[in-house]
């Protein structure tokens, strides 16, 4: 992931000039923008420190610091503003002076701190990882806002590093952290990862509901991938106390892949879950794992003691064969008339004496079998 240059009068700054106007060396550039003839200044010059490459990194780098460090708080801005572009290049001491700065005493700083923040952390994780640990956890709701959309960012560029950030943040007594790192769970779902299956299952775990419903979420979309962990993640969810998490168990086990006998295991157990919406899912998903006498064997046990009308139904429809206790013409439906006889078979079987039905031709002169 590469930040994105925002367009502004900046970009049309000549770029030997971008030096001396971002350092304060020359007051103004003039430059045409949209048909327009502008003046620009100082801040302009350091927003297009970001056009530099090669060997004016170094310069650009160096202006930037100096920026960083201005009493004007509009400068510093400015240079929040171009740090991540500039850092791609050279990022030496510019998250030292981000962290910093987060603190400013000037709000509209702290505020550009923390939007350099959310797009710096997906890209560079290591060099902001204390800071961005600090911002999630901030009292104050937008700084912590921008920390935790550059985390949901980062599950997407550094996957393995927001697993790091969630983990910790699902070990917070903090209710609402919690529920903030469960949520990002659904990113990382697609990952065949040990250490993002621990989360969905620390999540699980969870007093809380909410975190809970996050992890079971990720279930359902971990059936196909890997079934395997979704059954045994399932197994535990199944049993929640929670209805969305049992909801999202349930999705779960009818997409499983039901040759892998754990899985089987488990539908069958479930068919005597004292929830009836689970019992009913399970008994549907029956007729996928048992042949016909075993299942109508399971279900005659289960009929036994069976409470609820909707699942009764359900177990009624499994036990009813209609080629036994259907009626006459639901019967006769399964009596499949004998194919005709071909001519050719037919004169080789009245050869031997008999006719198309097999029984022998009488001799009509003489009363006998022919």
């Amino acid at each position: 992931m590469t930040p994105q240059i925002e367009e502004g009068p900046f970009i049309a700054i000549p770029n030997h000039e971008i030096i001396p106007l971002a350092m304060g060396e020359q007051q103004t550039s003039q430059v045409m923008w949209r048909g327009k003839r502008k003046d620009l200044g100082r801040i302009d010059g350091i927003r297009a420190l970001t056009r530099l490459h090669g060997r004016d990194v170094i310069k650009a780098h160096s202006a930037l610091i100096h920026a960083l460090q201005d009493e004007d708080s509009d400068i510093k801005a400015a240079a929040l503003f171009s740090l991540p572009i500039v850092a791609l290049q050279r990022s030496y001491e510019l998250f030292d002076y981000l962290s910093v700065l987060l603190d400013d005493e000037d709000l509209s700083v702290r505020k550009a701190a923390s939007m350099c923040l959310e797009k710096s952390a997906p890209i560079f994780p290591s060099a902001t990882e204390s800071t961005l640990a600090f911002e999630l956890r901030h009292g104050i709701a937008s700084r912590s806002k921008h920390a935790w959309k550059a985390l949901t960012e980062m599950c997407q560029t550094w996957p393995e590093v927001a697993c790091l950030h969630i983990d910790e943040m699902l070990l917070e007594e903090n209710v609402t952290w919690r529920r903030s790192a469960s949520n990002l769970l659904k990113k990382l779902v697609h990952k065949k990862d040990a250490s993002v299956w621990d989360l969905i299952g620390w999540a699980l775990d969870d007093e809380d509901h909410v975190v809970r419903q996050n992890g079971a979420r990720c279930l359902p979309p971990m059936a196909q991938r890997m079934p395997k962990m979704a059954t045994i993640l399932a197994e535990k969810a199944i049993f929640d106390s929670d209805v969305k998490v049992i909801d999202f168990a349930i999705r779960c086990i009818e997409s499983l892949d039901t040759d892998y006998g754990r899985a089987r295991d488990m539908i069958v157990n479930a068919c005597q879950h004292q929830n009836p919406n689970v019992r009913l899912a399970c008994i549907k998903i029956l007729p996928r794992i048992m042949g016909e006498d075993a299942l109508r064997d399971f279900a005659a046990e289960l009929r036994k003691s069976e409470k609820d009308p909707v699942v009764i139904k359900e177990l009624d429809e499994l036990l009813f064969d209609v080629q036994w206790g259907g009626s006459e013409d639901e019967k006769n439906a399964f009596l499949q008339p004998a194919p005709s006889v071909p001519q050719i078979d037919k004169e080789i079987i009245e050869s031997v004496g008999k006719s198309v039905n097999m029984t022998p031709i009488r001799d009509v002169e003489d009363g006998r079998h022919g």
